[in-house]
């Protein structure tokens, strides 16, 4: 018999002060939380399922199996810690609010913009230079088509992708990461002066990442991907239920990239949306995105342009998808996502001002009424 915890934040409000105090701030961003579902999985079933606040946590924790009482408590601590920025270069990537990637493909077959940056370079450079300008914190550069289908590409080819777009963003002074499972991709970027890895395969499928990694003291955000292990990332999806298997998959990655000597305080987290996932499991994880923040670690979310988008949309193209990119970036941002992956920089920056006005303001609503 195999039991699991979980604990899910499922009551999200405004601020604390709506609650009477009786609300934690969600990893140290501007989301509170009030009500969490803990639940108990018992070989691969939901067993039992328990409602608490904080000012119940304590009880319903004590009345779980012993062997579940240490991961319990932690995630609880995790629910609430506040993570330190991220030191990028010269730039300094705070977690206290949400904060927006910038995705520059140079690919040549990319879903989105594939071509347009790897035929011309000046292109390129200009567009990393207005995403910045636009409040970028990062630009992710990327090499190797990841959509479904796409063949795998040699890693000397990606590196001559990769290492002059990185070179461009970082001199500019650009934070840059790189989207790579490739160890050699990964030091070649990081010699053009790449700060963050980002790692589809959340270092799975080169056997030599997570040693440049931990070599490299840099951060890297491991994402969840069933096929993570292969050549197809979309490979192999078998889930008995998606939020709790995502949720367990990341937790062995993050403590494998901890065994290898990664600094606890340089991970992150992206539960990989629309990788060897349905339409209904990628609803189900963005449902369930506060869960995630019980792993401790940042998170981050992409789902810029993609394919759900489409399909609840009548089919909408590739280019007409800004509107379901912003909901789903907004969503996130409830959630209390730290990054937010997208291709339209300047609109979800401006959409992430708007919503941190209202998180702002919500923090007064309540300041006139008694106790």
């Amino acid at each position: 018999m195999s039991d699991s915890i979980y604990i899910r934040p499922i009551g999200l409000v405004p601020g604390p002060q709506s609650e009477h105090g009786n609300a934690i701030r969600l990893a140290g961003g501007m989301v509170y939380a009030s009500r969490f579902a803990v639940i108990l999985r018992r070989d691969g079933q939901i067993a039992e399922r328990w409602l608490a606040a904080p000012d119940t946590m304590a009880q319903v924790l004590g009345q779980l199996p012993e062997e579940c009482g240490a991961e319990a408590e932690a995630q609880w601590a995790n629910l609430t810690l506040a993570h330190p920025p991220l030191e990028l270069g010269a730039r300094t990537v705070r977690f206290d609010q949400p904060q927006v990637m910038g995705i520059l493909n140079v690919t040549s077959d990319s879903f989105s913009d594939g071509g347009t940056f790897l035929d011309d370079r000046e292109a390129g450079r200009d567009h990393a230079a207005a995403m910045v300008e636009a409040g970028a914190a990062i630009i992710d550069v990327g090499g190797e088509s990841t959509r479904p289908g796409a063949k795998p590409l040699w890693e000397g080819d990606e590196i001559e992708r990769v290492v002059p777009a990185i070179e461009a963003c970082a001199g500019m002074g650009a934070a840059v990461s790189v989207d790579t499972r490739k160890a050699a991709v990964m030091e070649a970027a990081l010699a053009a002066g790449a700060h963050l890895i980002n790692d589809v395969s959340g270092l799975a499928h080169d056997p030599r990442s997570a040693e440049v990694v931990a070599a490299a003291g840099c951060p890297v955000a491991l994402m969840h991907a069933p096929g993570a292990a292969g050549e197809d990332l979309h490979a192999g999806a078998d889930y008995g239920n998606v939020v709790f298997d995502v949720f367990d998959a990341l937790r062995a990655r993050r403590d494998a990239a901890l065994a290898a000597g990664i600094a606890a305080g340089n991970i992150l987290l992206d539960p990989g949306i629309g990788f060897g996932k349905s339409l209904a499991d990628n609803l189900a994880l963005i449902n369930a995105l506060p869960l995630f923040h019980a792993l401790g670690h940042p998170l981050l979310l992409g789902v810029s342009r993609k394919r759900m988008i489409g399909a609840l949309s009548h089919e909408a193209e590739v280019g007409e998808r800004l509107g379901g990119s912003i909901a789903l970036a907004v969503k996130g941002m409830d959630a209390g996502v730290q990054l937010v992956r997208v291709h339209d920089v300047a609109e979800t920056v401006q959409a992430r001002n708007v919503w941190r006005g209202l998180r702002d303001a919500a923090l007064t609503d309540f300041a006139d009424l008694p106790g």
